[in-house]
């Protein structure tokens, strides 16, 4: 299992952890991940996700997951959350019509 949030899709980052003296050494920062299950108003079922502290707390903000699907762009979202996006444009588009 990757260490990717399946929303924006943040990763593992590499980095330097510098002491006093200045000397540097390779370190992992990990993502805060969390097992998370949303709720899709638009598609009527619960989504199992693994989400960063950061991701889950936009959606929040945003009003929910179809909310956030919705207004982010498809640059910035993981693979995963891009079919959950077309399915819910899907959804909201025949309820529309």
């Amino acid at each position: 299992m990757s260490r990717r949030c399946d929303l924006t899709g943040k990763a593992v980052q590499v980095g330097h952890k510098v002491s006093h003296s200045n000397r540097k050494a390779k370190k992992r920062f990990l993502p805060n991940l969390c097992n998370v299950t949303l709720i899709s108003d638009a598609l009527g079922r619960s989504v199992s996700l693994r989400v960063t502290a950061h991701a889950l707390r936009s959606v929040e903000h945003r009003g929910g997951l179809d909310a956030f699907l919705t207004k982010a762009h498809e640059a910035d979202l993981a693979p995963n959350a891009l079919t959950l996006k077309r399915d819910i444009a899907k959804k909201l588009a025949a309820a529309a019509a």
